[in-house]
């Protein structure tokens, strides 16, 4: 009796030792990969379970149609979790508007097959074949300043991210501008931040208008409410307004999405609040490598009671959500007439941002860009020119 108790205690921690081996083997590898995710704590809770269950079999008497009732359960338990789990992130991915990392900016590549970037009917009054100026700027305005590219600049390759034509969004844009690795970018008025890193460095920007665009807030269709006041939208974002019956919607909690700091978008609803601060925006765990997670400014997932904000060309053209409404403020639609008279009151002007550069053609460049035919191409892309390119 004795010595089958022994051998038991053997094979028990035998077995509990080989479990916990593999188990640990699947959170390192699933900790790698995403963090300390869903899967990494799910396998913890198998591999616990698991030894439970050997330790019960091996030193109770427990009935076997039981024992196997209880592995069925078990294993039942985690198919639905992670059938539960699978469902909740399809459904998230499903409402998540596609963020300025998201979108394939390969589809507007200058001199791409097929791109989307659009051309003059006639040929560039400025040629450009040496001495390329370097460009960088938001996600948004890669399509605009792509088209530029291919009316000006020589046939051939440029890759978004080393070339003379590259794409990195906003913040990264003006700390490449500032820090001289390029020449021009294409971006909204900087962030005091931005402002204060390049009187760090010593370098003064240069912002030259080269088109408008509507700054514009947005819900899920299935919200009645149609428009805001931009105090509303204050309020809102501050978060003393908190529920949609407060400002002539059904009652349902607020959920109001930001954007990164220092992007175009969050710069330019700054400038909207005022002396007012907005409230702390929204966060969502991201797996890193290395089995890090960082947390940034959660992506805007178009709930019942959610709102969001962008620029109109990127939220009506390069994500094409048919499941958002844009709101009215003040009671004035975000549309091209609207923009193009100044009535809508969130008009805002996007730039050619210098700072400083060397390079000899850089103001011939910009100088074409503000002609009837660079306005022609900001007008043929989808924004609105800062002239009439007619």
């Amino acid at each position: 009796m004795q010595r089958s108790l022994v051998a038991r205690i053997i094979d028990c921690i035998f077995l509990s030792i080989g479990i916990a081996v593999v188990g640990l083997i699947v959170m390192f590898f699933s900790a790698l990969l995403g963090g300390l995710t869903f899967y990494t704590l799910l396998t913890a809770g198998i591999t616990i379970g698991s030894i439970t269950l050997v330790i019960v079999y091996m030193f109770t008497s427990i009935n076997r149609r039981l024992l196997s009732r209880v592995i069925i359960g078990f294993i039942v338990l985690g198919v639905l979790s992670v059938a539960g789990r699978e469902g909740f992130q399809a459904y998230e991915a499903s409402i998540t508007m596609t963020s300025d990392q998201d979108v394939d900016l390969r589809e507007y590549k200058p001199f791409a097959e097929q791109t989307k970037a659009k051309r003059l009917e006639m040929p560039s009054t400025l040629v450009l074949r040496d001495d390329l100026p370097r460009l960088d700027g938001a996600t948004a305005l890669y399509p605009l300043y792509s088209a530029f590219v291919q009316a000006v600049y020589p046939e051939k390759n440029y890759d978004l991210y080393e070339s003379e034509v590259m794409a990195s969004t906003t913040p990264q844009a003006y700390e490449n501008l500032i820090n001289g690795t390029v020449d021009i970018i294409f971006a909204a008025g900087p962030s005091e931040e931005q402002q204060e890193m390049a009187k760090n460095k010593g370098v003064e920007l240069t912002l030259t208008p080269i088109g408008k665009e509507a700054f514009v807030f947005f819900v899920n269709t299935a919200n009645p409410v149609t428009g805001l006041t931009t105090k509303q939208i204050q309020d809102i974002y501050t978060g003393s307004v908190t529920d949609w019956s407060e400002v002539g919607g059904k009652p349902g909690a607020i959920q109001a999405f930001q954007r990164p700091e220092n992007s175009g978008s969050q710069t330019m609803l700054l400038k909207v609040m005022g002396n007012k601060q907005p409230m702390t925006a929204p966060k969502e765990d991201i797996a890193s490598g290395m089995g890090g997670i960082i947390s940034q400014t959660a992506d805007y997932k178009n709930y019942k009671h959610a709102i969001g904000y962008s620029f109109l060309y990127f939220a009506t053209e390069m994500v094409q959500n048919g499941n958002i409404r844009l709101l009215e403020v003040d009671g004035v639609k975000p549309e091209k007439q609207t923009i193009r008279d100044g009535t809508y009151p969130l008009t805002a002007q996007f730039y050619a941002v210098t700072a400083g550069s060397s390079n000899p053609h850089v103001g011939r460049f910009i100088e074409w860009i503000r002609s009837a035919q660079g306005q022609t191409l900001v007008e043929r892309t989808g924004y609105t020119p800062m002239i009439d390119s007619h």
